[in-house]
């Protein structure tokens, strides 16, 4: 197969990487709209919100299995064709259970974004280019993100939020064909080598200190998972008076930071060897720079705020030293499988933070009511997100208190799979 094949291949596989940040971050775009739809509260948002992570968590691992077994050809384009059609379902249904159902796979089939990308370049590139593959793709998939923030919020303005809805479902759509004409098929792994995968998965529970640092990264993810995805926009907007596009630009500065601090902290971790003292100072520099905005944001500019989100978009790439503290502590034959558990944990940390800032709104909600639906004032916003801060210095103390051993060599590729 010629090189320009492979990198078409890459292309639109990245695409769809691509794709899945912006629905990811769309129900953070339209927060009131929804609830005003289905009639919910903050309690009730925040599980529709968590269903996406859900479904993109407890599908790592088998996602994994099902691309090392029938290959990136049909997964991909069947788990972008079936993110589309739950984009629809979640347009259409008006049964509460649905919408909720419609959120899950679109999390659940949105997992094949960055691991179907893998596969790819696992496949079809040669080795010495890994490093560089994996960063291009995290830079489209969060140029995605970046996308999905101040521009989709102006098209929400201008044509509402139901009608781009069904225009990122009919973009998914157009995405799946494509991904499935271009690409090549391969033959899949053995039944043997599939079960190695998960024999791989049960030593995991041999090595206690991997499901510490899973919980650090948990607590460690509010600011990426609760703050960027969904609640930013609606606190800027309430409590700081930004219109939704200013708000959606200073939200999405935190995925402009992370295109520029995973290669900043990498570099760091690999010249002072100090990967685990770095990560917990990554969560206790975020807490700090999110309490200064909390407290003062009456007195921070529009720019001041973009670049404290600017500076803890850096500081979320922390999880790049995750994953290559991880890869270190185990043996070779079951690095992958330490990485999907790492990377499943941490997008449960959304679904953690969503709930408990959705309770906490309806805790601290003042009782306004605008047409027979809850109307969330500043006071609900100020006091829910506290919880981000607050669990990052949780995160960032215990990565301080331990060292990992070092069994292996970190892997230069994996310190690259941040965000996954």
């Amino acid at each position: 197969m010629s090189a320009l094949h492979s990198w078409i291949i890459w292309f639109f596989t990245a695409l769809f990487f691509a794709y899945q940040f912006i629905v990811r971050v769309f129900s953070g775009l339209c927060v009131s709209e929804i609830m005003y739809k289905f009639h919910i509260d903050a309690t009730e948002f925040g599980l529709l919100s968590s269903m996406y992570y859900y479904g993109y968590a407890g599908m790592q691992i088998p996602m994994a299995v099902l691309l090392d077994r029938f290959g990136p050809k049909f997964i991909v384009s069947l788990c972008c064709f079936i993110c589309s059609l739950a984009i629809f379902l979640f347009y259409w249904a008006e049964n509460w259970y649905l919408i909720l159902l419609a959120r899950l796979l679109i999390g659940a089939s949105s997992a094949a974004g960055f691991l179907g990308t893998f596969k790819v370049i696992s496949l079809w590139f040669p080795f010495s280019t890994y490093a560089k593959m994996f960063g291009l793709t995290n830079t489209v998939g969060l140029l995605g993100a970046v996308y999905g923030g101040k521009p989709v919020s102006q098209l929400i303005t201008l044509y509402g939020w139901e009608n781009v809805l069904l225009i990122i479902g009919g973009a998914g759509l157009i995405i799946s064909v494509l991904i499935l004409i271009v690409t090549k098929p391969y033959n899949p792994l053995s039944f043997q080598e599939n079960h190695s995968f998960v024999k791989s998965f049960r030593s995991l529970f041999s090595i206690p200190i991997l499901f510490l640092m899973a919980l650090g990264n948990l607590l460690m993810v509010g600011p990426l998972e609760g703050f960027a995805d969904v609640w930013g926009v609606p606190y800027l907007m309430e409590v700081c008076s930004f219109e939704k596009a200013d708000a959606s630009f200073i939200t999405s500065s935190i995925f402009t930071g992370m295109i520029v601090g995973g290669p900043i902290l990498a570099y760091l971790s690999e010249k002072f060897k100090i990967s685990y003292q770095i990560t917990g100072f990554c969560g206790i520099l975020m807490a700090a720079l999110f309490s200064i905005m909390f407290i003062f944001h009456d007195n921070l500019s529009y720019m001041a705020l973009a670049t404290i989100m600017f500076l803890i978009g850096i500081l979320c790439c922390y999880q790049v030293l995750i994953f290559s503290i991880g890869a270190s502590i185990v043996s070779p034959e079951i690095r992958n499988i330490a990485i999907a558990f790492l990377n499943s944990i941490n997008m449960l940390g959304g679904v953690f933070f969503h709930t408990a800032i959705g309770s906490l709104m309806d805790i601290f909600w003042t009782g306004k009511v605008l047409k027979d639906q809850r109307v969330y004032e500043a006071t609900s916003y100020e006091c829910a997100v506290w919880i981000i801060p607050i669990a990052a210095f949780m995160g960032g103390i215990l990565f301080l208190l331990f060292k990992p051993p070092l069994l292996n060599p970190p892997s230069q590729n994996i310190s690259l799979l941040h965000n996954a």
